[in-house]
């Protein structure tokens, strides 16, 4: 089921950054990118992800800790499993 893959996706990477996601309203996070994506441009999406959680997280290690976090998460993302088509 695609929703117990995205959970799984959202639990590992959670782990993989070492932040605590508990309360996290992901659905609020992809409606963001959803609205993003389609006001603004497709590549707006991600921005604006990137941009929600940067925010929520900017009091602390700068932009050396934003660029370890997206080597971590692309890292992640690269060797995560394919969904059975």
């Amino acid at each position: 089921m695609k929703q117990d893959q995205l959970e799984a996706w959202v639990a590992a990477l959670s782990e993989r950054l070492d932040v605590d996601v508990t309360g996290l309203d992901t659905q609020a996070l992809l409606d963001v990118a959803r609205d993003a994506a389609h006001s603004v441009m497709r590549p707006a999406a991600p921005l604006a992800t990137f941009l929600v959680g940067y925010a929520a997280g900017a009091a602390g290690t700068g932009m050396a800790g934003v660029e370890e976090a997206n080597a971590k998460a692309s890292a992640l993302a690269l060797a995560w499993p394919q969904e059975d088509a």
